[in-house]
């Protein structure tokens, strides 16, 4: 009975969030996304929704709901696919809205469609964000309002997009090893370390044809986890640090077979 009851009021919250966002001028649907539409959500998850609008939107209007938290502009974090939402709090939960401009998200479906994709720098993606996240978004998130278009996974995109994500890895791990290593810096080579296994992950899923809307479980899917023990015994001697570079790439090289 208590678990039901948790449900319940649990479906009242999200259609309450849902109802707010889609009366908002210029959204034409509200979708529930990240861990709790995929099911994989911990009793401390944030609640995820993404704001699907066309043409203008003003953020005004989600402010103007009084809920407790932080509204960016249009554009202010990087502008691109990415750009904007609201952090908040709401009843006390943690709310995220993502914006999304469905004229873009609808363009980068057709590209994917055909194979074509491209990455924008992003702070919290090691590896940049690919375009066809967004298209992954309409497959993967849970539509509460409105109407959204949903793709498999392009069967032109796997094949385009694994040899981008591997070139991009193969020249990070030759950097690191010919300008950071040799040198003895530790930082360097784990940042490039860790970039280059994102990039190798994208490229395992992309073969796979799974979509990914993050990378927080990006090497354990892709079988790269194993990179952890590699970067925890990384040494300041340049011949040790020049073997951890190459372990990280041999690794990544039989994930890639």
């Amino acid at each position: 009975m208590e678990r039901l009851e948790s449900s319940l009021i649990e479906d009242l919250f999200v259609a309450e969030i849902a109802d707010a966002l889609y009366a908002l001028d210029g959204v034409e649907a509200v979708a529930l996304g990240g861990s709790r539409a995929a099911g994989l959500e911990r009793p401390d998850s944030d609640w995820d929704f993404g704001l699907y609008y066309r043409g203008a939107f003003d953020p005004q209007q989600v402010r103007d709901l009084g809920y407790d938290g932080y509204v960016s502009e249009l554009g202010e974090w990087g502008g691109g696919l990415f750009n904007g939402g609201a952090w908040l709090r709401i009843h006390g939960r943690k709310v995220d809205v993502m914006f999304r401009d469905l004229d873009v998200v609808e363009y980068e479906l057709a590209q994917a469609q055909v194979g074509r994709f491209h990455r924008e720098p992003l702070f919290h993606h090691l590896a940049g964000m690919p375009s066809y996240l967004v298209v992954a978004e309409l497959s993967v998130n849970r539509v509460l309002r409105g109407a959204l278009p949903r793709a498999e996974f392009p069967e032109a995109l796997r094949r385009s997009a694994p040899p981008v994500w591997l070139q991009a890895a193969d020249l990070l791990f030759d950097y690191a090893r010919t300008n950071y290593a040799v040198r003895g810096q530790v930082t360097e080579c784990a940042g490039l370390l860790a970039w280059a296994a994102m990039c190798v992950a994208h490229a395992v899923l992309a073969a796979r044809g799974q979509w990914c809307v993050n990378e927080k479980s990006m090497l354990e899917r892709a079988g790269l986890r194993g990179i952890d023990d590699i970067v925890l015994a990384l040494s300041s001697d340049p011949s040790e640090l020049t073997r951890s570079v190459n372990e990280v790439q041999q690794l990544c090289r039989k994930v890639r077979q």
